[in-house]
């Protein structure tokens, strides 16, 4: 086995473990292991900002989860703020600023354009408002990071987009690449991992950075693909998340593709595990977003409340952006999600229902995989 297949595999279990442990509190120091008096009683304010609603896991896990958790861990006292500036980097640069106005002890950015943000980070750092980034790394100062190990999502999607290939799998076979977007750190190292996977392996044929990540963005950009290379001659496509899948799909289908490549996906949408019933997606990857949001709260509830040595058990690693060395973070591992494991993954972690998947139209997709 490969250095690079090991790591895949150790992250898949660890995901697990690491699941195990969250859900019986073992997750950094509890509080009454913090020797700090907090600087805060539970009276807080912690705002959150997220980035879009296209993609459909920040207004239907992360907000409610994170919000939940806060209001747990301080006894239903805290308060969190939440706007969401719907991919405008923009609308999100005056939401931080109201933020700032109001005085909230702490802020959860998740940024739409990591490096146009900084300078609203710096501002919030000057009023002594600290900053952890979500999921995305945002530049400024930046007090803490949380999100998933992000070239490994890459990697895993590339190892996955091999397989489904299988004896296809060489230098003569084109693939499409279609990466999130150019404003959104993580969509790079999306791409890294991927290309770690895939070069030499199969032909890049074409390769676009999707504005947005938006579908009928994405959908153009395979209209187009399919137009240079020929609807006929598409071995498979790299689709770095589920909403994206969404538009290549149609795209395809448009150009009278019938036997759809294999596709890989990132977020667990529902409308994406119910492709992946249908055989339309190859994969997803299955991130925890309850494990990523309940987190974030922790790091944040534990930051202002003065609980360090907390704070430091929930941010071990270590990442650098590109204004700033050595920032505290977590990096949440990932699961390859297709066919074979919904009920182990999405299903077990209380995401969806079995009934929310397996509707009438995919009742006899369901059927055929044993689905219930």
């Amino acid at each position: 086995m490969s250095s690079r297949a090991r790591r895949i595999a150790i992250s898949v279990a660890a995901s697990m473990m690491t699941l195990s442990l969250a859900a019986c509190g073992a997750l950094g120091a509890s509080e009454s292991s913090d020797a700090a008096s907090p600087a805060k009683g539970n009276d807080i304010t912690v705002g959150l900002l997220l980035p879009e609603k296209a993609n459909t896991r920040y207004e239907q896990f992360d907000y409610p989860f994170f919000k939940a958790k806060v209001a747990d861990l301080t006894r239903d006292q805290g308060e969190v703020k939440y706007a969401n500036a719907e991919a405008s980097a923009s609308k999100q640069a005056q939401q931080l600023q109201q933020m700032i106005d109001d005085k909230v002890d702490v802020i959860v950015l998740d940024a739409v354009d990591a490096k146009a943000i900084g300078d609203g980070v710096q501002k919030a750092k000057d009023a002594g408002i600290p900053v952890i980034a979500y999921d995305r790394l945002a530049e400024g100062p930046i007090d803490a990071y949380i999100s998933f190990d992000n070239e490994l999502v890459g990697e895993v999607q590339g190892r996955s987009l091999l397989e489904a290939l299988g004896d296809d799998a060489d230098s003569s076979a084109k693939i499409v690449m279609m990466n999130g977007s150019p404003t959104d750190p993580n969509a790079k190292q999306f791409k890294a991992g991927a290309l770690s996977e895939l070069n030499g392996k199969v032909t890049i044929a074409q390769s676009f950075d999707t504005k947005d990540w938006k579908a009928e963005n994405a959908e153009a950009n395979m209209a187009e693909a399919i137009g240079e290379i020929g609807k006929d001659n598409i071995a498979g496509v790299y689709s770095a998340n589920d909403t994206m899948a969404g538009g290549i799909i149609e795209a395809l289908e448009d150009a009278g593709v019938t036997d759809l490549p294999p596709i890989t996906g990132q977020d667990a949408e529902l409308a994406a595990v119910q492709r992946l019933v249908s055989g339309e997606q190859y994969m997803s990857v299955y991130k925890s977003y309850p494990q990523e949001a309940e987190s974030a709260a922790e790091m944040a509830v534990a930051r202002v409340q003065g609980r360090d040595i907390q704070f430091d058990a929930l941010a071990r690693d270590k990442v650098d952006s590109p204004t700033h060395k050595g920032i505290p973070a977590q990096l949440v591992p990932v699961v390859a999600l297709t066919q074979d494991n919904i009920k182990e993954t999405v299903v077990a972690d209380g995401i969806y229902k079995v009934g929310d998947i397996c509707t009438a139209k995919y009742a006899a997709d369901c059927a055929e995989i044993k689905l219930k």
